[in-house]
């Protein structure tokens, strides 16, 4: 269940950083299913992409969306703007199509969150597997949690709200911003490590995008790549696996399963100094 990839310095974390979608939440899961297709037929709609093959436009989408995973999906839609102009089209706002992508997922997911809304959904049913488990394991061990997420965040606040996982990172949900200048996963890691006069192997972070582990990795910290299979809730995606291992992280996981396998990898020979009182959190 974990693969080791570089071994790092454990068992003396304090803070932890967490990404959401897929990391945690299934909420958006095939998110890319709406963003490639409909980024693919922005850039066909030029004019030098008018006379490439659709396939060829696809891939050049696919690749850059997944270079950017992991960063606030403006950043996606402000580099389709680029490749739009490179050929030879007119580009509108970026948070233009940014607008449009997410009103396209909103039509894919609506089940989901009405579902959840109105109990019809069991929230375990769209996290990743051992979610609440995870969460309950590192404040046993003292290590105060922070929420960092690409996707802005009013839909964080409430998506983490309606799977129930809210509670355990408090007031320490991060999402992007209209202004996404002003946030950045690296921005939050920074402020973390800086409030709390933190050293290196005292941050530990899981993610299952590109950047969140980069980010853990020049921070001096511990990342945990979660190589989620999204749409099967089990075992590994090879995809996702070949980019954490790129991107620098530690270990793999498909998800969090075998909780006491990694807790004895992530805190070993440690006993949990901080038990929590009335756990109801779905496993």
């Amino acid at each position: 269940m974990i693969e080791t990839v570089c071994p790092g310095s454990v068992g003396r974390f304090r803070y932890a950083v967490l990404d959401f979608d897929g990391t945690l939440s299934l909420i958006r899961e095939g998110w890319q299913q709406i963003m490639i297709p409909y980024f693919t037929d922005e850039l066909c709609r030029t004019p030098e992409g008018g006379r490439l093959p659709r396939q060829e436009l696809e891939l050049r989408a696919r690749e850059f969306i997944t270079l950017l995973t992991g960063k606030q999906t403006i950043y996606q839609c402000i580099r389709l703007a680029e490749e739009i102009e490179r050929l030879g089209g007119q580009p509108q706002d970026p948070q233009v199509y940014k607008d449009e992508y997410h009103r396209r997922l909103l039509l894919r997911i609506d089940g989901r969150l009405k579902g959840l809304e109105s109990g019809e959904i069991e929230p375990q049913a769209l996290t990743v597997p051992g979610s609440y488990a995870l969460l309950e394991m590192l404040l046993r061990h003292g290590v105060t949690p922070y929420l960092a997420s690409g996707t802005d965040e009013v839909y964080v606040l409430k998506e983490a709200h309606l799977l129930g996982v809210d509670r355990f990172f408090g007031p320490h949900i991060y999402g992007a911003q209209r202004e996404y200048k002003t946030f950045s996963k690296k921005m939050v890691i920074e402020r973390i490590i800086r409030e709390n006069g933190l050293r290196g192997e005292e941050l530990i972070g899981f993610g299952d995008g590109y950047v969140e582990i980069e980010n853990i990795r020049e921070a001096g910290g511990y990342a945990v790549g979660v190589a989620s299979n999204e749409a099967q809730r089990c075992g590994i995606d090879e995809w996702k696996r070949e980019r954490l291992i790129r991107a620098g992280a530690n270990i793999i996981i498909p998800d969090y399963r075998d909780i006491r396998e990694l807790e004895e990898q992530l805190f070993p020979g440690e006993v949990s100094v901080c038990p929590l009182k009335n756990s109801t959190a779905p496993n």
